[in-house]
């Protein structure tokens, strides 16, 4: 699987276009993101919370490569990043043009997030 590219409002995969935020699974598995999770409790889906964490996460994730937005406004919360922490899987929040590239590098078992707007 290869992420092709990304502009304000969506992102290709494989030739495939999204037009929303999506998670990709350790199998491959494109997901739409469940901002819902995030959003009843900050109000915003700029703010990942740890019930969003526990959507996103997978056994055996060694990794997770958050796109935070063409401008860069995603952040985990304090919650969620202490979650990824005891998980055990190091996350690396880049903006979303930059992530992608990192993500189709990347060796280890890596899961992703990537939102694409702000």
């Amino acid at each position: 699987m290869k992420i092709d590219s990304t502009e304000f409002g969506s992102i290709t995969i494989d030739g495939k276009t999204y037009d929303f935020d999506v998670v990709i699974r350790l199998s491959g598995e494109i997901v739409k993101r469940k901002k819902k999770l995030s959003k009843k409790i900050y109000g915003s889906s700029h703010t990942i919370s740890k019930e969003e964490a526990k959507f996103v996460y997978e056994k055996g994730s060694e990794r997770l490569i958050l796109g935070t937005g063409q401008d860069d406004n995603v952040r985990l919360s304090k919650e969620a990043a202490e979650y990824f922490e005891k998980k055990g899987c190091k996350v690396i929040a880049q903006p979303t043009p930059e992530a992608i590239g990192t993500f189709n590098h990347s060796k280890k078992e890596t899961v992703g997030l990537f939102h694409v707007t702000c």
